[in-house]
């Protein structure tokens, strides 16, 4: 099979328009496509416009690679994450029929630097927790996220309420610690995944991600919680409502 070529557009585009119904059609959320010698060879196209071609998929959040594994269709347009609406990623994903996971890659107390001082409105020098966790949905990894604590509110945090126990940060916070959430100021931006988040989220080296930055307050509006995200884009979609308070 080949692929009509018209001068007009470039071969990597119609490429791509050819894998999208291809996808539409045939495939659901996590198939997996076929290699791209397959590809070059079904649709008698060089190795160069593959690769094109499924970056540029990659980029719109249409695909998904998984080292040594291969090339799968992403679920974000059929059972998107929706940012904006739910704080704690344990009930999105519930919410969604997914069942979360998390994983503690890092917990430890540090003294707090001028910038994580600042962001947590404490002096530099107050101990600081840092937790840095990686979230899954049906063991697919999603996201990374690096959270800084104020040591003096979250003394005895255990890692195990929210590896083992599969509790939400923020239900640990009201429970354990009388520190009910207020409000969480998040600030999106998109970004290129670092090399090492995109070795643990399973995707390739430059793929295009969701940034976030959370600061979290409490009833008496202190800062309780700063994060910073590195979210797969392909697992996520940030939607908005918006309101004509006119009528």
């Amino acid at each position: 099979m080949t692929i009509k070529y018209d001068k007009k557009e470039p071969l990597y585009e119609q490429l791509m328009d050819t894998i999208k119904v291809k996808i539409k059609n045939d495939y659901k959320a996590d198939d997996k496509l076929p290699s791209e010698r397959e590809i070059m060879r079904k649709y008698s196209v060089s190795r160069n416009t593959v690769r094109q071609a499924l970056n540029e998929l990659e980029i719109l959040g249409l695909i998904y690679r998984q080292h040594g594994k291969g090339t799968f269709v992403a679920n974000a347009t059929d059972n998107p994450a929706t940012l904006g609406n739910e704080h704690s990623f344990t009930k999105q994903m519930i919410a969604l029929g997914r069942k979360p996971e998390t994983k503690i890659m890092e917990y430890s107390v540090r003294p707090a630097n001028k910038y994580f001082a600042n962001k947590l409105n404490i002096n530099e020098g107050d101990r600081i927790i840092k937790l840095k966790r990686l979230r899954s949905a049906d063991k697919v990894p999603v996201m990374i996220d690096r959270t800084y604590l104020p040591f003096s509110k979250f003394e005895g945090l255990s890692a195990v309420e929210l590896e083992v126990k599969h509790r939400s940060l923020y239900a640990v916070f009201a429970e354990d610690f009388g520190e009910e959430f207020r409000i969480a100021d998040e600030a999106l931006s998109a970004g290129r995944i670092s090399d090492k988040d995109a070795d643990v989220l399973q995707v390739a080296q430059g793929s295009p991600g969701l940034m976030l930055k959370r600061t979290t307050f409490n009833q008496q509006n202190e800062i309780i919680e700063f994060t910073l995200s590195s979210t797969r884009s392909d697992q996520y979609v940030y939607n908005i409502r918006y309101k004509n308070t006119k009528i």
